[in-house]
């Protein structure tokens, strides 16, 4: 029997190539006379947010900027753009990039409109509004943040925190494979894994919300990722596996964000916090480790999605045997991806291991959400089974 869901997602998706210049058109509700962009340093020297501003500018708009972004954004950088946002007389936002830019991007619509202090608005479903009206534009297929209530920011050294809120899902998401091309191949790849974790992560929640709708998107993403990954890491100039790998990973998103993820998470964030490993690449060092812990009560939740992202397990007919390979042929993609695949590879040694355990366990918000019950002692393992 299905029990009671909601769903929710972005107001409005658009995907086109050549999109994101022609925002003008898509975005005219929305932008107001003084719109304000979100970005990073890399987007700049690209100039990849160049065509979007230019065309923003032509229609009229007075645009404000902030191009300072940092993968894993700390706080102080958050609230810096926040005032330049009010400075700025705001009346939209628009984020522009990977993950970071539109996590800070939805901080900055809800905070500049509402005021609201933001160490009250941490967690979920505390944030009050309103915000500005927002506009995300990703520039790589992974984190699925155009079409998630979700903000994480880096607060103290390294803890990660986060606001979840339908507020946060933008009225507009542009999806512009075009954007994605010539992207590197580790950050291809990188994000592609990040992608397909929250697709595994959703379908296999224990989340009341976990729901048809959001494992029926799971499977539809894993079957596009599955199929164009390797094409997109190898050849960054494929337009088809490009706009493919964007719309996987919107649809992982809108699973995850409804249905949210659980221990590969909760234990990926310490590695990104501690020792600025990229998320994605945080998230494939211990994604495999994780399944093989969680086996023991979601084999056949796995062995159900398996052949999705990995068709020729469809001919293993025994559920936990299936499961079980599709562990272990997570962290050979990886590896034929050309990831690193271990915890030492990215300066990890055994003696981090017991605070990288205790860090985990602070992830209250993504661990109640794992089939299997994971305390620290499990962490401590999976990590050294990852080293």
């Amino acid at each position: 029997m299905i029990g009671p869901f909601t769903f929710n997602t972005s107001q409005r998706i658009v995907f086109e190539k050549g999109a994101a210049s022609r925002l003008a058109t898509h975005a005219a509700p929305f932008l107001g006379p003084r719109p304000f962009l979100i970005t990073d340093p890399g987007i700049v020297a690209l100039d990849l947010q160049g065509p979007c501003a230019n065309d923003v500018s032509v229609a009229g708009c007075e645009l404000g900027q902030f191009c300072d972004v940092a993968a894993d954004p700390p706080l102080a950088l958050v609230e810096k753009a926040i005032e330049s946002a009010k400075a700025h007389g705001a009346t939209s936002v628009i984020g522009f990039g990977g993950g970071s830019s539109l996590d800070v991007a939805k901080l900055v619509a809800l905070i500049a409109r509402s005021g609201e202090d933001l160490d009250e608005a941490w967690g979920i479903g505390n944030a009050k509004g309103p915000r500005l009206p927002l506009i995300l534009i990703p520039t790589t297929a992974g984190t699925g943040s155009e079409v998630t209530p979700i903000s994480i920011v880096t607060v103290a050294e390294e803890e990660k925190r986060g606001v979840v809120s339908p507020l946060l899902l933008p009225d507009l998401a542009v999806l512009d494979p075009l954007l994605t091309l010539g992207l590197p191949a580790a950050v291809t790849a990188a994000t592609g894994i990040d992608a397909i974790v929250h697709a595994i992560e959703a379908y296999a929640s224990k989340s009341a919300n976990n729901n048809p709708v959001s494992r029926t998107l799971a499977v539809e993403a894993l079957k596009l990722l599955g199929a164009n990954i390797e094409r997109a890491v190898f050849s960054p100039d494929d337009e088809e596996a490009r706009g493919e790998m964007l719309l996987g990973s919107m649809l992982a998103g809108m699973a995850f964000a409804n249905s949210p993820v659980a221990a590969v998470h909760a234990l990926a964030y310490p590695i990104g916090g501690s020792f600025h490993v990229p998320h994605g690449l945080s998230n494939a060092l211990v994604l495999s480790h994780v399944l093989k812990f969680n086996n023991e009560v979601a084999a056949e939740t796995y062995a159900e999605i398996a052949p999705a992202l990995l068709p020729d397990l469809a001919a293993v007919s025994d559920g936990p045997e299936r499961a079980a390979q599709f562990a272990e042929r997570l962290a050979d993609l990886s590896r034929k991806l050309g990831l690193q695949t271990c915890l030492r590879q990215v300066g990890i040694s055994e003696a981090d291991l017991p605070k990288l355990a205790r860090d985990a366990m602070k992830q209250t918000r993504l661990l109640v959400n794992n089939p299997r019950e994971l305390g620290e002692a499990d962490a401590f393992e999976i990590y050294r089974a990852a080293l």
